[in-house]
């Protein structure tokens, strides 16, 4: 059974069917959305998935996001009374999947929250009431009845510090929210089309759960345990029931290949504190973008031995700043010390605030690490205003600036060693010099650029090479615009020089420089030879950088008898 409610506005709709024995899914199918957090460019909508599992007892596994209140509650309650649901299990607590939980308890006061011990301290920040609860850790269970034994997997940081699965033993189900999920939205329930789904799947994966391997890798031992799983419930896309040994193990393979870096950072963190975890999580995405591996600690609640072999082994630290008073003050300070005990000279280190109410100044602990002779890469990031998207993407470039600090000597290394006939030969390959720019509400990037060409008459469409540890790449996502500037021979220079100089994190990259708006909101270079206004029409991944094919869509040349500046290489292994 399959039923469909339409709404023109906005193109929301819910998907109801029911997926194997007393088990019910409810889709919130948002075909419109075209960004999800800073790091998405969706180009294909998304989804919020919910799940009813009908024993003699009934559990709800996660509602949907605050855009669905009607739609969702109406829904379910065209499914089942409300207050026949016995258990509502939280997999995460992040909005788009907890967002209606405030509506459901008004629903069903009696109900039982399910989740993982932080979660529950989460819910009770924003559903400011009482409400029944039970906490769970790792290996419990519940049995509804009916075969239906429900077991928990602790899965935390993938991609929320309080992360569970859950495992339905009669139908072996695997329910697990952000976990192998995607953005995807179609009418296809299941994952019928492996091929159309595998590029967003393996984005997904890139953007939110690559930052944290090593906790990937650690579900997927806890999930060992478990029985054989037929069906992948999660929280966005379809559901994994085709290809679920394959998608599964892909979580593996990029994994452990994510783990293998010759040198990784530990960034601290405190869950439930201010916006401490996902200023973290966009420090990470940041340094992952540069091949270095990440190791995403809870400083509340971390074992002790645990946390100083992890930084002994890192050659990088970012902490996330603690409440300098209460309870987590506590645990945090003894995270803190454990830390500066086993940190060393050759390492370094950054510092983020977490725009908590009462965060502990950076600066009397930035000078112990410096009095231990640890270098700092980037400048503190102090947040006095609610964070926006240009702070997360401050905190990514931050990441950014650590991760290419520690890739610097092995970069260097690689284009002293690499002179082949080959390496010269392909370094004959010429192109012009052109400057990206663009602008997505307060976020600004710019990035010199040679990898350039046509790709396309009708429509008029170029590819661009991107690599994957530019600032510039999350302002490049499907949906995206900018502008491409061509630079003119003989009147670059001063340009070129501008624009390669190394920017701090969050620094105007057009500072001192002339510019006018193109009609997509991006600047237009005043000197510059020519203009084009661009749309990312799709993106293609390669080893190394993205392959971004963009439809042209406006242009201007200011001299039409100048020409393009070119760009001659000797070597192909660098710019």
């Amino acid at each position: 059974m399959v039923a469909t409610l339409e709404r023109t506005e906005k193109r929301l709709t819910i998907q109801t069917a029911d997926i194997t024995q007393d088990t019910t899914t409810i889709r919130s199918l948002d075909w419109d959305r075209d960004r999800f957090d800073i790091e998405f460019g969706l180009q294909n909508g998304t989804t919020y998935n919910s799940h009813l599992i009908r024993g003699e007892k009934i559990a709800l596994v996660d509602t949907s996001h605050a855009k669905f209140r009607q739609l969702y509650l109406d829904t379910l309650t065209g499914l089942i009374d409300p207050k026949q649901i016995d258990y509502l299990i939280i997999s995460h607590t992040e909005p788009d999947h907890s967002g209606l939980v405030a509506d459901f308890l008004k629903l069903n006061p009696q109900v039982v929250v399910v989740g993982a011990k932080i979660a529950i301290k989460f819910l009770e920040g924003f559903v400011h009431k009482e409400f029944e609860r039970q906490v769970i850790k790792n290996g419990d269970k519940i049995d509804l009845g009916k075969g239906h034994v429900l077991e928990f997997v602790n899965a935390p940081n993938l991609h929320w510090p309080d992360t569970i699965l859950t495992y339905d033993w009669g139908t072996q189900t695997l329910y697990t929210c952000d976990v192998f999920g995607l953005h995807y939205c179609s009418d296809a329930l299941f994952d019928v089309n492996l091929k159309a789904i595998a590029p967003d799947y393996h984005f997904y994966y890139e953007c939110l759960m690559a930052p944290n391997a090593r906790s990937v890798l650690s579900a997927l031992k806890r999930m060992k345990k478990i029985g054989d799983v037929k069906i992948v419930a999660n929280g966005h896309g379809p559901l994994l029931k085709h290809n679920v040994d394959e998608l599964i193990g892909r979580y593996e393979e990029w994994s452990l290949a994510q783990t293998k870096g010759e040198k990784n950072v530990a960034v601290f963190y405190i869950s439930g504190y201010g916006d401490s975890d996902r200023l973290s999580q966009s420090i990470a995405r940041g340094i992952t973008k540069t091949g270095i591996t990440v190791e995403m600690i809870d400083a509340i609640g971390a074992d002790m031995q645990e946390v100083r072999e992890i930084v002994e082994h890192s050659a990088g630290i970012a902490i996330a700043m603690p409440p300098a008073s209460g309870e987590k003050a506590k645990e945090a300070t003894t995270t803190l010390s454990t830390i500066l005990a086993s940190a060393n000279d050759k390492q370094i280190i950054g510092f983020f605030e977490s725009y908590g109410e009462d965060d502990e100044p950076i600066d009397p602990i930035l000078t112990k690490f410096r009095e231990l002779g640890l270098t700092t890469v980037f400048p503190s990031i102090r947040i006095k205003d609610t964070p926006t998207e240009a702070t997360y993407q401050l905190c990514e470039e931050a990441g950014t600036d650590m991760g290419q600090f520690l890739t610097k000597e092995k970069s260097i290394k690689q284009r002293k060693s690499l002179d082949s006939d080959l390496d010269k030969a392909i370094g004959r390959i010429s192109g012009g010099l052109y400057i990206i720019t663009a602008q997505k509400g307060d976020i600004k990037g710019a990035m010199l650029a040679s990898w350039v060409t046509q790709a396309s008459f009708e429509p008029l469409g170029l590819t661009i090479a991107v690599a994957k540890d530019r600032a510039i790449e999350s302002l490049m996502q499907v949906g995206d615009r900018f502008v491409l500037n061509i630079l003119e021979e003989g009147n670059y220079q001063h340009l070129m020089k501008h624009f390669l100089k190394r920017f701090k994190p969050g620094q105007d990259r057009f500072e001192g420089v002339k510019v006018q708006d193109a009609k997509n909101g991006s600047p237009i270079l005043v000197d510059a030879l020519a203009y084009l206004e661009c749309e990312v029409i799709s993106r293609m991944e390669v080893s190394d950088h993205w392959i971004v094919y963009s439809q042209v869509d406006e242009g201007r040349v200011s001299k039409p008898d100048s020409l393009t500046a070119v760009h001659h290489r000797k070597v192909g292994n660098y710019y």
